[in-house]
């Protein structure tokens, strides 16, 4: 594959930019202290925070508490979905990622209290801390769901790219099956928060790409239901999706949310404001509501009033990721609940704030370290082409290479930035360079 110039420098800007860290751990003097530093869950916000911490603090002891053997690279799940990647692209050991000076609880945390200032292990085993970091990412909630099950997953057209790597290739197989002879794809999203919202536009169009391809597509009916009247929390970008779907016949429907599905009839239910309605489908992407993993849910750290009451996400300040109510906790990634952010490219930016917040509080100074809700999506729209969207909490276009990479444009060098330069991007997060 050949690139012109201009393609190349920006390539080449956009992998400098991305392996730059937002403030750097490494520059910064180490602090001292004796801090009994614990972090639960080791995704992507809790391995990048072991070893920044590790690196920004000299004598503390840090431990990190997740029972989970492997590690997943959830940006690639997408890619494995349309077939270009196989399932063993996302998966690693934890183990491999970890820093080898701190601790590891090979076990999931079971209760938190931040009265008590521990955390208790699935064993029983109380974990003391007096900082606590809490990156347990979600809750696929599929019970949720009437219906559905995850051993639904690859059969009689239904998939579900969310829920792990090997369940992402049987849906690659189930929408290769569909785009093979036609019929009605259906897609949706729930209506609560979610990683990475746009996954559910990037597989309507790589589905639609997949029929134009076979020569299937006037064999096909698209139809994307939406869970309220946009495509996404950005508007200018929900409008380029409105007009992207128009474009390719893709249609849509609004104030949708899947309550049901029958596996055997092949309709789903959805709830709309006027009362429940079936849709029939011949291959769908399920989508379930998306929650805080039960220890969060079940302790004091959730948000106690407003819109996620029940989905329960941990009450911190949106710039500084502190804890509302107890000032020793911090959330990162998936769980805090802020406006923006559930996606990797955000826990890029919210780590090093974290961190550097923490470290002014040890130090009894004030930082000025903040987080403004920057969120990236490379939203896929065909199959080498994609638009590299990039969004702070005012919902303000924050573009990363003005000039070399538009955001609304559906371009083959934002492609390559979701197919080649993203994951050696989170593996230096991970490692916490970037």
């Amino acid at each position: 594959m050949r690139t012109n110039r201009r393609q190349f420098l920006g390539l080449a800007a956009a992998g400098a930019t991305l392996a730059a860290a937002p403030l750097s751990s490494a520059s910064a003097a180490r602090t001292k202290t004796l801090a009994r530093i614990v972090i639960l869950g080791a995704g992507a916000a809790g391995t990048a925070l072991a070893n920044r911490l590790s690196q920004r603090f000299d004598g503390a002891k840090i431990t990190i508490i997740d029972g989970r053997k492997q590690h997943l690279y959830q940006p690639g799940f997408t890619l494995i979905a349309a077939g270009l990647k196989s399932a063993n692209y996302s998966v690693s050991s934890t183990g491999e990622w970890l820093p080898r000076n701190i601790e590891w609880i090979e076990e999931a945390a079971a209760e938190i209290d931040p009265e008590a200032k521990q955390v208790v292990t699935a064993s029983g085993k109380a974990v003391p801390y007096d900082f606590l970091f809490v990156a347990t990412g979600l809750r696929l909630d599929y019970g949720a769901i009437e219906g559905m099950s995850l051993d639904l997953i690859g059969k009689d057209g239904i998939g579900s790219v969310y829920a792990g790597p090997d369940y992402a290739a049987r849906t690659w197989e189930e929408m290769s099956r569909f785009t093979d002879k036609g019929g009605v794809a259906l897609f949706s999203r729930p209506a609560t928060e979610m990683k990475c919202a746009g996954a559910p536009l990037k597989y309507a169009f790589l589905t639609d790409d997949y029929a134009v391809q076979k020569g299937t597509r006037s064999k096909s009916k698209m139809i994307y239901a939406a869970q309220n009247k946009t495509f996404f929390s950005v508007p200018i970008v929900s409008e380029k999706v409105r007009m992207l779907f128009e474009e390719r016949g893709i249609e849509p429907v609004y104030d949708h949310v899947m309550t049901r599905i029958d596996p055997g009839r092949k309709i789903a239910t959805f709830k709309t404001p006027e009362g429940d309605k079936e849709i029939g489908y011949d291959f769908t992407n399920v989508i379930p509501p998306m929650r805080a993993p039960e220890v969060v849910m079940n302790s004091p750290l959730p948000w106690k009033e407003g819109i996620w009451v029940d989905q329960g996400w941990v009450e911190v300040d949106k710039h500084t990721l502190r804890h509302a109510r107890y000032p020793d906790v911090f959330a990162v990634g998936d769980i805090a609940g802020v406006p923006k952010g559930k996606t990797a490219a955000s826990v890029k930016w919210q780590v090093p704030v974290a961190v550097e917040q923490l470290a002014a509080q040890i130090e009894g100074k004030e930082s000025t370290a903040r987080y403004d809700g920057y969120t990236s999506c490379p939203l896929i729209t065909r199959v080498g082409k994609a638009m590299l969207v990039e969004f702070d909490y005012n919902n303000n276009l924050t573009p990363s290479f003005p000039g070399i990479i538009a955001p609304l444009e559906e371009l083959w060098i934002s492609w390559l930035m979701k197919e080649i330069a993203l994951k050696p991007t989170y593996n230096a997060m991970l490692r916490g360079r970037a």
